[in-house]
């Protein structure tokens, strides 16, 4: 596909620095994806930490989310050999060298130079698909000659409807295997630590913001060095072509009226694999599988956008047991551990999407803080199967776990 690549004018994506010897000086007494986040954020301003690390209003959700993966506790099996352990999987078609790849998360490049990149590479490297986000700061040409591996692109649907076509078109152009439609963001959510921080996009230099990148060096260094990277997906958003109005003016724009005759109509165009992204409802979940979904995304978005909402744990069972195998059911929101991937497959997913896990590492230590983060989910995955007794992906089930401690379906099929 590389002669079909457009890049596009004034584009800045530059590439990640290259790493360290693997696992070097930044991250050599990380041990889990907490040291990540803690040294993550100690590196960023707490502006931009707050943006990655926050949710909605009182932050239930994003705190459920983390809180349900500590209910499910595993029954091990015991005497079984376990010595040679196979991580490998086959989603949609593709296989994946362990269960859980790289999602969309937008604003990468403000936590490292080239952060999309970085993301990419170290998905690719792990052998499981990077998602590219719309709010992305590398355009979807740039990245697809930049890396190789499977790359996914997730669209969001703005008033402006024919933009996102365009997005959709020059996604497919560009050779991306799938299309991720996030459906759980009608509108902005309420993220109150931004308000308090004083942080937009762009940056608006009020004194609490000065202040606060001026006392965090290293980063501001890096973003003055670099420049301050942009929506690059979204240039011509605006008749404008300044990058500060393009960028304040995207919160604005979300469609609101979206509905499913609009998403049948893509997945009438779309060529290839459609996945719909942020479903917690099992009738919801059967309409999808009906429209035509290749699969779907149990999510809530992290939290950022509903408070109050079902923790995605909660509802995966229903969920799986809604779609009946018809279509592979992924997961994410909270994932901090090996052990709660292999929760998500003992409850029906097929595989899980990864967020702010990776972000921490990508915050502390760029394409060397991605790669120590996928390591140490990998390591943890490989480990909490051997205890387990199981030695393949497809060998993990309810039966890994203790009945009674883990959600199931709902007698209606509707979340509580």
């Amino acid at each position: 596909m590389k002669d079909t690549q457009i890049s596009l004018p004034g584009t800045r994506h530059p590439d990640p620095p290259a790493p360290w010897a693997p696992f070097g000086k930044r991250t050599r007494r990380v041990r889990n994806i907490a040291d990540l986040r803690a040294g993550a954020l100690r590196r960023l301003p707490r502006a931009i930490a707050d943006f990655i690390d926050g949710g909605a209003e009182d932050e239930v959700t994003l705190d459920r989310n983390r809180a349900a993966w500590a209910g499910p506790r595993f029954a091990p099996r015991i005497l079984t050999d376990v010595t040679e352990v196979d991580l490998s999987t086959r989603v949609l078609g593709t296989d994946w060298a362990q269960p859980f790849m790289i999602g969309p998360t937008g604003a990468a490049g403000f936590l490292w130079p080239g952060g999309d990149v970085a993301l990419a590479r170290a998905a690719h490297d792990a052998g499981v698909p990077f998602a590219l986000s719309t709010s992305g700061n590398i355009s979807i040409e740039d990245l697809r000659a930049s890396t190789e591996g499977p790359l996914w692109f997730q669209c969001y649907i703005f008033k402006q409807r024919a933009f996102s076509d365009q997005l959709i078109a020059r996604a497919a152009a560009a050779g991306y295997e799938t299309l991720v439609i996030t459906v759980d963001f009608p509108v902005g959510g309420n993220r109150e630590r931004d308000a308090r921080n004083d942080f937009t996009m762009p940056f608006r230099y009020t004194p609490r913001i000065f202040w606060d990148f001026a006392t965090h060096p290293q980063w501001s260094l890096s973003i003055l060095r670099h420049g301050t990277p942009e929506l690059a997906n979204l240039r011509g958003f605006t008749a404008s072509s300044d990058a500060s109005e393009v960028a304040s003016s995207v919160g604005r724009n979300y469609d609101a009226g979206f509905d499913w005759d609009d998403l049948a109509r893509i997945r009438e165009r779309w060529p290839g694999t459609l996945v719909v992204k942020g479903v917690v409802r099992p009738d919801d979940a059967r309409r999808l599988v009906a429209l035509g979904a290749d699969a779907i995304v149990v999510s809530n978005h992290g939290g950022r956008q509903l408070d109050g909402g079902v923790a995605t744990l909660d509802a995966l069972p229903g969920v799986v047991a809604a779609v009946a195998g018809a279509v592979p059911v992924l997961v994410d929101g909270g994932i901090r551990r090996g052990s709660d991937i292999v929760k998500a497959l003992a409850l029906g997913a097929s595989g899980t999407l990864l967020g702010r896990t990776t972000l921490y590492g990508l915050a502390l230590a760029g394409p060397e803080g991605v790669s120590r983060a996928l390591d140490i989910l990998r390591t943890e995955v490989r480990r909490t199967m051997q205890f387990c007794g199981v030695t393949r992906i497809s060998d993990i089930g309810p039966d890994c776990l203790a009945p009674g401690t883990y959600p199931t379906a709902h007698i209606k099929g509707d979340p509580e």
